[in-house]
C-alpha cells in the first residue's frame, strides 16, 4: 500500500474565536486536562477528561519528566520611525559582534541604515536586510541589557489581543525558567507548579531539563499545502550531559519518556539514536515531524491545544494518531475547552 501523502488542510478544524484564551487560568495548574489513551481501540475509552491535577494518576515511578527550562526575552520593542509613524522590533537572538537578528514593522522601516527611536537618543538601528522577513539590528545610545530592561516587553503570542500585563510576567514563564532566549514561551510546562513538580518526585518520577530556544515560527501555520515545500523554522537546543544520562537511565528502569510540550519533543527526537538514547549537546534543528515519524525516545507527550494547520498539530497528530488527535480536537471545541498558549492541556499516553 502506497504511504498516504499528507496535506496542509489535513490538519485543519473549525475554532470558534471566544475558545482562544486571552487570559491564563485563575491559578497556575487548575487548567482542564484532556487524556488520550492512543493504545485503545474503542473510541469511547480514548478520550477522557479531566483537570491538570489527573496527570499524577498517569505518571508512575520510573518514569522521566522531561521539560524545557528555556525563559522569554523581554523581546518586543515598540518605536517611532523618523516620519513619527509607529513601529515595532522583535529579537529574536543574538547575531554577534552587538547585533540581533530581528523582524519587524513595517518592513519598510527598517532598511540599512534606519533607526527606530525609543527615547531621545536611543534607538533600534537596521544593520543588514537578510531577507523578506529578517534583519540583523543594533542598540544605539544604550547597551543591550539596559535596552531589554528598560523598554522590551514581553512578546505575547499574536492571537492575544491585549498588551502584557503584570500578571503576563508571572504566568507567561514556567516555574523551572532559567536562560533568557526564548520570544516564545512552552507552554505545555505553564501549568506545572512547583508543588506539583516536588509531588511527583516523591512518589519516585524523575525530572530532568533541556533548552530550546522557541522561535518566532512556532506560531506561523503551513500555507503550502504540499507539506514538502514547507521551509520549517530553525530552533537551537541544548541536552546536557546530565539529561542524556536519566534517558538512559530511565530506559535501564524500564520507565518512560515523558516529554512536556513539542519543543522538547522536537529536541529530543533531533538528539534522539535508533536504540532510544540521546547525544548531548547543542545544535540546531529544522526538524518537521509528520505522521509517519517515527518516534525514539518519547514515550508520554503533555501538551496545549494548536492552531489549525500548525507543525506543531502536525507532530502532535504524528504521535497519537491523526485520526484520534482531529477527533480530540473536535471534542475539545464540543467541550469548550480553551485554546493556545493560556489554554488547557492534553496528555497522550
Amino acid at each position: 500500500m502506497a504511504e498516504r501523502r499528507w496535506s496542509a488542510s489535513d490538519f485543519d478544524y473549525p475554532l470558534p474565536e471566544d475558545l482562544i484564551a486571552q487570559v491564563p487560568s485563575p491559578e497556575r495548574g487548575t487548567s482542564r486536562l484532556l487524556m488520550i489513551d492512543r493504545m485503545t481501540t474503542a473510541d469511547s475509552a480514548a478520550l477522557t477528561d479531566g483537570t491538570f491535577a489527573d496527570l499524577a494518576t498517569l505518571v508512575r515511578a520510573g518514569d522521566l519528566m522531561v521539560v524545557n527550562s528555556t525563559r522569554v526575552r523581554q523581546a518586543r520593542f515598540l518605536g517611532r520611525r523618523p516620519s513619527g509613524g509607529a513601529a515595532e522590533v522583535l529579537l529574536i537572538h543574538p547575531a554577534g559582534d552587538g547585533t540581533w537578528v530581528a523582524m519587524g514593522k513595517p518592513g519598510r522601516a527598517m532598511q540599512p541604515g534606519q533607526m527606530i527611536e525609543l527615547a531621545d537618543g536611543i534607538g533600534i538601528e537596521t544593520v543588514e536586510v537578510r531577507d523578506d522577513t529578517l534583519r540583523r539590528v543594533r542598540f544605539v545610545g544604550i547597551a543591550d541589557t539596559d535596552a531589554i530592561t528598560r523598554f522590551g516587553r514581553l512578546p505575547l503570542p499574536p492571537y492575544i489581543d491585549r498588551e502584557p500585563d503584570d500578571t503576563d510576567r508571572d504566568r507567561y514563564q514556567t516555574v523551572y525558567a532559567a536562560r533568557e532566549g526564548s520570544v516564545a514561551a512552552p507552554t505545555a510546562g505553564l501549568h506545572f507548579t512547583t508543588t506539583f513538580l516536588d509531588a511527583l518526585r516523591a512518589r519516585g518520577v524523575h525530572v530532568a531539563d533541556l533548552d530550546l530556544e522557541v522561535g518566532p515560527g512556532t506560531f506561523r501555520p503551513v500555507e503550502v499545502d504540499d507539506l514538502s515545500e514547507h521551509v520549517m523554522h530553525a530552533e537551537h537546543f541544548e541536552i546536557p550531559v546530565a539529561l542524556a544520562d536519566e534517558i538512559a537511565a530511565c530506559r535501564n528502569r524500564r520507565g518512560r519518556v515523558w516529554a512536556v510540550g513539542t519543543t522538547v519533543v522536537r529536541a529530543l527526537e533531533s538528539a534522539g539514536r535508533d536504540d532510544g538514547m540521546v547525544e548531548s549537546g547543542s545544535a540546531d534543528t529544522r526538524l518537521m515531524i509528520t505522521p509517519g515519524h517515527r518516534f525514539r525516545v518519547v514515550d508520554c507527550l503533555v501538551t496545549n491545544f494548536h492552531l489549525p494547520r500548525s507543525t506543531l498539530l502536525m507532530l502532535v497528530s504524528a504521535f497519537a494518531g491523526h485520526e484520534i488527535t482531529m477527533d480530540a480536537y473536535r471534542h475539545a471545541v464540543a467541550q469548550r475547552y480553551r485554546f493556545y498558549s493560556y489554554g488547557d492541556a492534553m496528555c497522550v499516553v
